[in-house]
C-alpha cells in the first residue's frame, strides 16, 4: 500500500517571522488521520527570518534532527552546546529526560529554510545527548546518502530508534530503487524537484508513505533532492 501526503494539504503556521509547513499534527494544527508513521511523529518545514527564532524552550523524550536547506541556523542547549547548522550538516539532539534548547537565524540578513524531524525515542529516560556531523548529498549525488541510524554506521548520527534515514540528490533521469524489508516501513519526504516512485509522481513538500511494499524505485523528472525514511512498524 502507497499513499500520498500533497504539499498543499500540509498544517500551515505563519507568524510573520516564522512560516512552517506541518506534514503531521503540530502545536495548533490538528488531523486526527495525520498523527505521524511510525515512531516518525513531525515532519515541520520552517521558514525562519533574519534575526528571528525559537527563544528556550524544552522537550523531552523525543529523538530531534534538524537538517538546513538553505542559511544558517544557530542552536544553543542546556547541555552546552552551541553550533551552527548549514546545509549538508545533520544535527540530532536527544532530549531524553529534558533539555532546554533556542534556534535562530544565524544571519542578519538571509532567511533560513531547514526541516525538523521528530522521532519518538525507542525508550523514555535516555540521558540528553547532541551529535552533528556533516554529510552533504553533493558528494553523493545519485544514489542514497545514510544520515542517521540506530547503530551510527558509516558515519551517520545515531538515531534511538530503529529508523534509517537517508538523503539523496539526484539529476534529471537518475534512477534508485530501495528494498524494504518486512514489517518495515519507508516515508519519503520530497524537497525539491520531482521523481515518479513506483509509478506515483511527487514534488517538493509531498510525502509518501509505503506499507507492505518490497521496495521502491524513485526516477527522477527533474533534478530533484528528498529524505527517505526506513523503519520497523
Amino acid at each position: 500500500m502507497q499513499t500520498i501526503r500533497p504539499s498543499a494539504e500540509r498544517g500551515r503556521a505563519n507568524f510573520g517571522w516564522l512560516d512552517s509547513r506541518h506534514t503531521f499534527s503540530f502545536g495548533q494544527y490538528m488531523d486526527p488521520d495525520h498523527m505521524g508513521f511510525g515512531p516518525l511523529r513531525v515532519i515541520n518545514q520552517d521558514k525562519v527570518d533574519p534575526g528571528a527564532g525559537f527563544g528556550t524552550h524544552g522537550h523531552a523524550d523525543m529523538e530531534i534532527l534538524s537538517i538546513v536547506l538553505d542559511g544558517a541556523l544557530e542552536h544553543k542547549d542546556s547541555e552546552g552546546n552551541a553550533e551552527v547548522i548549514r546545509p549538508g550538516d545533520v544535527q540530532r539532539m536527544t532530549a531524553g529526560t529534558g533539555v532546554r534548547h533556542s534556534e535562530y537565524n544565524a544571519s542578519q540578513t538571509d532567511p533560513v529554510h531547514f526541516l525538523q524531524i521528530w522521532i519518538i525515542p525507542e525508550k523514555d529516560g535516555l540521558a540528553p545527548s547532541y551529535e552533528q556531523t556533516s554529510l552533504p548529498l553533493a558528494e553523493t549525488p545519485g544514489t542514497l546518502r545514510l544520515l542517521g541510524s540506530r547503530d551510527g554506521r558509516d558515519g551517520s548520527v545515531t538515531i534511538h530508534q530503529d529508523v534509517d534515514l537517508y538523503g539523496a540528490k539526484l539529476a534529471d533521469g537518475d534512477r534508485l530503487t530501495h528494498v524494504i524489508g518486512p514489517r518495515r516501513g519507508v516515508w519519503v519526504q520530497m524537497i525539491r524537484g520531482m521523481i515518479k516512485a513506483n509509478g506515483e509522481v511527487i514534488v517538493a513538500g509531498d510525502g509518501m508513505a509505503l506499507i507492505r511494499e518490497p521496495d521502491i524505485t524513485m526516477t527522477a523528472h527533474e533534478d530533484a533532492e528528498f529524505l527517505l525514511f526506513d523503519m520497523a512498524l
